[in-house]
């Protein structure tokens, strides 16, 4: 299937690694010229290389911290400076934080928000001017099912998931008259960097192979999700092929969730 990704112009944050990665990497091979950004310079630099080798595409790597506004207005608008223009706004940065409600301080909840629905918001309000400029876009949310469906112990994540959903439907209507859409891919079960890092913390015995294994053997397919199935969804909803979906929330989970 032709996904007429060619020459697009996509910004991943939180890029670096894992998810992120996935989703660079797939847009990479569709013909997208690709930004990403994250924290850590060296792991940054590093994906952008892996990316560029295995697709010979264009990987712009830039610092930035989606919680610092002058970090995202040095990003985006070093993007756009480059390529000239910018069709696509992934918002993937972000990190799981769940506990019990009363033990949870302001703190928690303030950076939490922060860096998911803040970050968001920053990162879309910069861009927008861009898509409009070139008559339309994509800007696609990475959220969690959880905001569909919270459970005990899950707070803040599943609020600031939640207000990510709610940011993707307010702008999909707001946004129909210049021809952006919005989605939010909501998924979980998928291999991350936050997974290996936990791993690695947890002094495992056995390989992350195995503890990748492990995990997936107690889910409903019997395994975890591939940061390049995300990839998948992504390039799809982001493509021509998908110019009549805005607004939509789709799970990509492997059957766990029981929302829909």
């Amino acid at each position: 299937m032709e996904l007429g990704l060619t020459g697009k112009v996509a910004i991943i944050t939180g890029g670096s690694e894992g998810i992120g990665k996935g989703i660079a990497r797939r847009l990479c091979e569709e013909g997208a010229k690709v930004a990403i950004c994250g924290r850590r310079e060296t792991v940054l630099s590093g994906a952008a290389e892996e990316i560029e080798a295995h697709t010979g595409g264009e990987v712009l790597a830039i610092p930035a911290d989606v919680t610092k506004p002058i970090t995202v207005e040095n990003f985006i608008g070093q993007t756009a400076d480059h390529f000239g223009k910018i069709d696509i706004l992934v918002n993937n940065a972000g990190r799981s934080a769940g506990g019990a409600f009363e033990s949870t301080s302001d703190e928690a909840w303030y950076d939490d928000l922060d860096l998911k629905l803040m970050g968001a918001v920053r990162c879309a309000r910069l861009v927008i001017p861009y898509m409009k400029n070139s008559g339309g876009g994509r800007i696609i949310n990475i959220t969690h099912p959880g905001g569909k469906q919270p459970g005990a112990g899950s707070c803040p994540t599943s609020v600031s998931r939640a207000a990510g959903i709610a940011l993707t439907k307010a702008l999909s209507k707001e946004l129909l008259p210049h021809k952006i859409l919005v989605n939010t891919v909501c998924l979980t079960s998928i291999k991350s960097a936050q997974g290996e890092r936990a791993w690695k913390a947890a002094g495992s015995p056995g390989t992350l192979a195995e503890y990748w294994e492990a995990r997936g053997a107690e889910h409903p397919l019997g395994r975890l999700g591939e940061p390049s199935e995300v990839g998948h969804l992504v390039a799809f909803l982001v493509s021509d092929c998908a110019s009549f979906i805005t607004g939509t929330a789709i799970n990509i989970d492997g059957g766990l969730s029981a929302v829909v």
